[in-house]
Parts: structure tokens; C-alpha cells; sequence
């Protein structure tokens, strides 16, 4: 198995991987998604903030350089540790970093509203499309996806997007959107994702993006916005 992977994006602006803890072989091909998924950290004036995290494997070695790692960012900021679910699939370890470290520094989790019936997760604090988040962080709202209260965070001060599910990164700079198969099995889910998923995306165009940090795939490190528009127009990931 691939070692994690750590990056420095910017200051305070962090991007590690963890394995999918349901990755099988059979998805890491296109319309599926690959082993590895990226996560985010953002240090920000009101303490650490979180993205969609996914910790390394219990007992791996990976586990103890992330561990020791976060514990030791977590000290010194001494504020307390934001976490940002951009959907209730990403749940993932936040409730283990919430009893971490609830009690020294503080933790929460903010997520979106529509997400909550899918969420088993203990959460402080519901958002809504369009509204900011600690460290001027924006939730995007996106439609059209199997995934109620879909977010895409954008990271003004580092020009940044992070979505949950709404972008994959197929490396070489260039982005893709999901297939229909990831929208609702219904009528009115794959007519919505037909109607209204791209449309939803096409609003980030306006922003300053530079680098986009999808969770599935790889980063695009620049010219994020050029990437963004080119991947409105070409076929979904795995149709093409």
C-alpha cells in the first residue's frame, strides 16, 4: 500500500491521503474512484480547520506520523479544531477526531444541513449554501448528486476548492465530474443530475480559483479555474 502523502500548499495550507476504507479493486477504474483520497487542513485565526479527514489505518505507520503530527499543530495553535463534512459520506473519522480532542482544545463538526438524516456523527453546527465558515471558508452549494447538502469549499485567502464528491481529479492538471451513476437511482434523480448538477458547478467559474483539492483523484495545483471550465464541457469521468 502506497504511504501517505503530505503537502504544503500554502501557509497553513496542508493536504494528506489516506486509503478509502471501502476501495475495493473493482473501483479503481473510471465511474469508480481510486484507493487513495486526499484531505485537507487549514490553520486559520480561529484554530485548525479540518476538511473531510480520513486518518490513516489503526497501528500503521502512517497512523503514528499522522497522529503525532496533527497532536503536535493541534499544541501549539492551542485553539480549537474544526470539522468540516462536505457530505455524509465523508463522515469518515471525524467522530474519533471529535473525542480527541474535544475536551483540550475544543473540537466540532459543522456539516451540511441536508446531510444530517444520513449523519451518525455528533455535530455542533449546521450550515447552508453560501455560508461562511471559520477562516472565511464558503460552502458551495452543488445539486444533482446522491449526496444531500453536496459542498464545495472555497478557500479565498489560497484561492482554493475543495469539493466532497462534485470534482475528481484525473491527474496532469485536469479535472472531471462524476458520472450520472453517482446521482440518485430514480427518475427524478438522474433527470435532476441532468437539469441542474453542471449548471450548480458553472457558479465557481466566478471565483479566484488557483488550485482545486478534490477528494478522490489528483490536485490540480494551478490554473484551477481554467481546469474547472474545461471539465464542464468534456464528457464525465468515465464516459469518455
Amino acid at each position: 500500500m502506497a504511504k501517505m502523502e503530505v503537502t504544503e500548499l500554502g501557509k497553513g495550507l496542508w493536504r494528506w491521503t489516506a486509503p478509502h476504507p471501502e476501495w475495493t479493486p473493482e473501483k479503481d477504474k473510471p465511474g469508480g474512484w481510486g484507493q487513495r483520497v486526499g484531505c485537507v487542513t487549514l490553520e486559520v485565526s480561529e484554530g485548525i480547520v479540518l476538511i473531510d479527514p480520513l486518518a490513516p489505518p489503526e497501528r500503521s505507520d502512517d497512523a503514528s506520523r499522522f497522529w503525532e503530527a496533527l497532536d503536535r499543530d493541534v499544541a501549539r495553535i492551542g485553539k480549537p479544531v474544526t470539522i468540516l463534512l462536505g457530505n455524509s459520506y465523508h463522515q469518515r473519522s471525524a467522530p474519533m477526531l471529535l473525542e480527541r480532542y474535544r475536551v483540550k482544545p475544543g473540537a466540532r463538526i459543522f456539516a451540511p444541513e441536508k446531510s444530517l438524516p444520513r449523519l451518525t456523527c455528533e455535530v455542533a453546527q449546521t450550515f447552508q449554501a453560501g455560508g461562511k465558515l471559520p477562516g472565511n471558508i464558503v460552502a458551495c452549494g452543488v445539486r444533482g448528486l446522491d449526496c444531500p447538502g453536496e459542498t464545495v469549499f472555497y478557500l479565498p485567502g489560497h484561492r482554493a476548492l475543495v469539493p466532497a464528491d462534485a470534482l475528481i481529479g484525473i491527474g496532469g492538471g485536469k479535472i472531471r465530474v462524476p458520472p450520472i451513476a453517482w446521482a440518485q437511482n430514480t427518475p427524478e434523480g438522474q433527470e435532476g443530475y441532468k437539469r441542474e448538477f453542471r449548471t450548480s458547478l458553472r457558479d465557481l467559474t466566478k471565483l479566484d480559483i488557483e488550485v482545486i483539492l478534490a477528494s478522490h483523484g489528483e490536485p490540480v495545483l494551478k490554473e484551477g479555474r481554467a481546469a474547472l471550465a474545461e471539465a464542464l464541457t468534456a464528457p464525465a469521468w468515465g464516459e469518455e
